[in-house]
């Protein structure tokens, strides 16, 4: 894996890269759409690639529960078994076992939990993390780490940072002595903790920079914490984690999110928003956000957004969009999401171009201002 620095801002610290796989070239900053269970909700991987998609994010958790990891490898991977050319990012999972199933205990040793599908008991630890990841075949594997809760008190978060410290050196180890299975490269991603604690942030960062050589990530944030702490805290990560390396924000993705992580020298995003709420019937447009199910779209045969050039917009209006999510057909569905990604594909490419020509600065602040008054951009 390489991450080369093309162009840099001026007046923040957005910058303009390419991190190269051995399954595409990525144009950084980049949107990664949420894969979970090895499909992008409603989308094809045709569509994608149509979108401009050079990475989707895949969940060990979900893919570990069915259809199961080994399956997965015996069909070539998960590139194999979903189609999908380009490259693909794994989650370690720990989120989710966090979040979704019923947890039962966790030691230094790792986390036994409950599936949330039928109550059957697992034990994770780093080094099933690390070999589930293995058989997946991804491209980038996230370490196995401890995400505590937004309104967690300094004590839990600072328990955290350091399993979260204690399992990456596990997954390192078990990674050195395990050669993949595949004829690719697979590169670990630590992720760093400490909540919005900016001394257990240094803390958790210094921490795991040694066994940082391809990118960072950063987690535990966009889970409950208020939203300037959240902004606080990723400008501090500007300082602390290496320039020379890709920069992940997991789980934040609203789209003035997007913009204003970029100017604090984020390099790469991910979260559920844009498909999840597409199947909601809320689209995010040029001039904010419309929930298509409103009694004002009945009788609209407008496009959703006039600068939107999307499949959506070019072929159906409004109207019609309520119709389909009326009467529950999935049609409106796939239509919405296929507007929604459109929409943050969109914005990357606007950014990276901004980048590119010396005009990010103004065109962020721009952008910031013109959203302001848009609930939920």
């Amino acid at each position: 894996m390489q991450f080369t620095i093309s162009h840099q801002d001026k007046d923040t610290s957005a910058r303009q890269g390419t991190l190269t796989t051995n399954h595409s070239d990525i144009q950084t900053p980049v949107f990664m759409p949420i894969g979970t269970q090895g499909v992008v909700k409603t989308i094809d991987p045709e569509v994608l690639t149509h979108l401009d998609t050079q990475i989707i994010l895949g969940n060990t958790y979900h893919l570990y529960i069915r259809p199961g990891h080994e399956l997965i490898h015996h069909s070539g991977g998960l590139h194999s078994f979903m189609n999908w050319d380009n490259s693909i990012l794994t989650d370690s999972g720990g989120f989710q076992i966090f979040s979704l199933a019923r947890l039962n205990k966790i030691s230094d040793e790792g986390v036994e939990f409950q599936s949330h599908l039928d109550g059957s008991r697992h034990f994770f630890t780093p080094e099933i993390s690390m070999d589930i990841q293995r058989h997946l075949g991804s491209d980038i594997i996230m370490a196995f780490d401890e995400c505590p809760p937004g309104q967690a008190d300094e004590k839990t978060v600072k328990r955290a940072v350091d399993r979260t410290t204690r399992w990456i050196e596990e997954c390192r180890a078990f990674l050195n002595e395990n050669e993949s299975l595949y004829d690719w490269t697979q590169m670990l991603f630590p992720i760093v903790q400490g909540g919005i604690f900016p001394n257990l942030r240094k803390e958790s960062a210094c921490s795991l920079i040694p066994y940082a050589d391809s990118g960072m990530a950063i987690g535990g944030l966009a889970v409950g914490e208020e939203k300037n702490a959240m902004f606080e805290t990723i400008h501090l990560m500007d300082s602390l984690l290496p320039k020379d390396q890709p920069r992940y924000l997991m789980g934040v993705g609203r789209p003035t999110d997007l913009v204003k992580s970029v100017q604090s020298g984020i390099d790469m995003f991910d979260c559920v928003l844009p498909t999840r709420n597409a199947r909601n019937g809320q689209l995010f447009t040029s001039k904010g956000i419309i929930n298509i199910g409103n009694k004002i779209h009945k009788e609209s045969f407008q496009k959703l957004d006039s600068d939107c050039g999307c499949y959506t917009c070019e072929h159906f209006s409004r109207s019609y969009l309520r119709h389909l999510f009326n009467i529950k057909e999935v049609l409106g569905l796939r239509l919405a999401t296929i507007h929604n990604l459109t929409y943050y594909m969109t914005l990357m490419e606007t950014i990276r171009k901004n980048i590119k020509s010396e005009c990010f600065s103004s065109w962020s602040n721009a952008y910031l201002s013109e959203m302001a008054d848009h609930k939920g951009m």
